[in-house]
């Protein structure tokens, strides 16, 4: 199962002054090719014990601060993030053999902005976030259907974001951008935070 890569190069002198610039042109990339979900990211976190857990989640805005997405705040990745609020995001865009890695600290995105991104859901996901008890375990997809129901049934007009639901910032600490090159001789540029600077990195393949 083993592909060429071919020989499109990340050189430093093409690099973005800023990973944010930098992120921002390849994710413009990403949506122009027609990759399925380009925004969807792998979200690594774990315990305080180191125990890791991964899963896809959806990027709902970026800018100069982080990455945010958005979830319950008793699933299973939000609690071992308030036991450990570190966190690493991968945007896989295997057609264009390109990675994104990005590793930082975590917060919680304040309320305001929360119920601003959560009045843009469809209205089927708002009433998701209100009757799924994310990571728990239930006894069937009945049990789901019915919590689903009574949620739409409570909610006619507007719905409320869930106070125990919300976004979370990743804060980088590195950006890495990986490119993938012939011979398995990939490009991989990374910036990382230096203080108050930034400073990019080569980092052999």
């Amino acid at each position: 199962m083993r592909r060429d890569y071919g020989d499109r190069p990340l050189r430093r002198s093409g690099l973005a002054a800023d990973w944010a610039t930098q992120f921002a042109t390849w994710f413009a990339e990403a949506v122009a090719a027609a990759l399925p979900e380009p925004n969807a990211m792998v979200l690594a976190t774990a315990t305080p014990a180191g125990r890791p857990s991964a899963r896809t989640v959806l990027l709902k805005s970026y800018d100069e601060r982080g990455f945010t997405f958005y979830t319950n705040h008793r699933s299973r990745k939000a609690t071992e993030l308030a036991g450990n609020p570190y966190a690493s995001l991968l945007f896989p865009w295997f057609v264009l053999h390109r990675q994104v890695i990005v590793c930082g600290a975590v917060e919680q995105v304040d309320r305001a902005e929360t119920e601003a991104y959560f009045a843009t859901r469809p209205r089927e996901s708002q009433l998701g976030a209100w009757a799924s008890p994310q990571s728990t375990v239930v006894p069937d997809r009945a049990a789901l259907d019915s919590a689903y129901a009574d949620a739409a049934a409570r909610f006619t007009g507007t719905v409320p974001a869930p106070p125990h639901w919300g976004g979370y910032r990743v804060v980088p600490e590195t950006v890495e951008f990986w490119q993938g090159r012939t011979g398995r001789m990939h490009d991989r540029l990374r910036f990382r935070r230096d203080g108050a600077t930034w400073v990019v990195e080569r980092l052999a393949p």
